[in-house]
């Protein structure tokens, strides 16, 4: 129910841009296709965990619950089909996590960018400083990956702690054709303890120890890659610098946190709903439906304070199943009493 809708939501805010861009019908299709892995994944645990709510207050209210405990049979033995469940659904759910909903996340966000964003850069182009090796940096004030040019481009070798040579150029311009940088205004000062050697050249054709297109990755890239792809990226851009590692982190630690958030959804719901209620199953949704407003809007905050700030993103990540696998036990405890 709620991915139809978020469809019919997204495409009536959309249909002008697609209808302005001349998006032809297939893929518009399969941009919906993501977008319907991508939300799913991104919400399933709280349609889970309202699913259980529903399901559960309806044995209630039918005084199913009381009959199975009276006859004999704990909370325990009867939660443990609830629990199979869920890792079943979270066995299925991780492997799409890993593997699947990474293709359905970069064909979303491509689509995006290229139709809904258009003039909006999806990457980092002011000022690029990277580590592109254990002995090399490089900066750049202007860095375009559509033209694959850059200004004011400067590469800095070390030895150690000491600086042993300095390319520096006006423009840096990459050549697809045979992976090969042309660079303008070329100078090269080679340090020495007495006296620097410097040599300049209008313009020189060579080759640079580094991949043009990975110096400045699209924002969502972490979401396009598999676990291990991402973190082999990660690695990477530890070794180069980058001021996005928080946010990267987040997405890893992510890929593993949303499926074991199921279990614990499982429960909170279990022990909400198996209780036979005044208002019935309205009363349990309306309970459910603060708890998973409450779960999101954490997850989101210490989401966002990890991004921009130094907080650890592994607490960040997790805080919001720690808190709520205490709320979790608690509510068992109260429902097996």
């Amino acid at each position: 129910m709620f991915i139809p809708i978020g469809i019919i939501v997204n495409l009536s805010e959309k249909i002008d841009d697609i209808k302005e861009n001349e998006v032809p019908l297939e893929e518009v299709l399969v941009f919906y296709g993501n977008f319907t892995i991508y939300f799913a994944n991104l919400l399933f645990p709280i349609f889970l965990f309202l699913s259980i709510i529903w399901f559960t207050s309806k044995l209630a209210n039918n005084t199913e619950i009381i009959a199975i405990l009276s006859s004999g049979i704990s909370f325990s033995r009867f939660l443990r089909p609830y629990l199979i469940g869920a890792t079943l659904v979270c066995g299925i759910a991780l492997m799409f996590t890993m593997y699947l909903v990474p293709n359905a996340s970069q064909g979303f966000n491509e689509f995006k960018y290229q139709y809904f964003k258009k003039g909006k850069q999806s990457q980092e182009t002011q000022n690029v400083y990277r580590q592109v090796n254990d002995n090399e940096f490089i900066f750049a004030t202007n860095f375009q990956p559509s033209t694959g040019t850059a200004r004011n481009f400067t590469l800095e070798h070390f030895e150690g702690q000491e600086m042993t040579f300095k390319i520096s150029a006006s423009r840096l311009k990459f050549n697809a054709k045979d992976s090969t940088y042309t660079l303008n205004n070329f100078e090269k000062r080679i340090i020495n303890e007495r006296e620097d050697l410097i040599r300049r050249q209008s313009s020189l054709d060579t080759i640079l120890p580094f991949e043009f297109g990975e110096l400045t990755p699209v924002e969502y890239i972490a979401e396009t890659l598999d676990y291990g792809e991402l973190k082999d990226f990660i690695a990477t851009e530890k070794r180069r610098g980058s001021a996005n590692i928080s946010s990267y982190q987040i997405v890893a630690y992510k890929r593993w946190s949303v499926p074991v958030s199921a279990f614990i959804l499982t429960i909170i719901a279990v022990s909400v709903s198996a209780m036979k209620r005044r208002g019935g199953m309205g009363a349990n949704l309306a309970i459910g439906i603060v708890i998973a407003f409450a779960y999101i809007f954490l997850d989101k905050v210490f989401g966002t304070i990890a991004e921009k700030s130094t907080f650890s993103p592994l607490i960040a990540v997790w805080f919001s199943n720690i808190l709520f696998g205490v709320l979790a036990i608690y509510l068992l405890i109260k429902a097996k009493r």
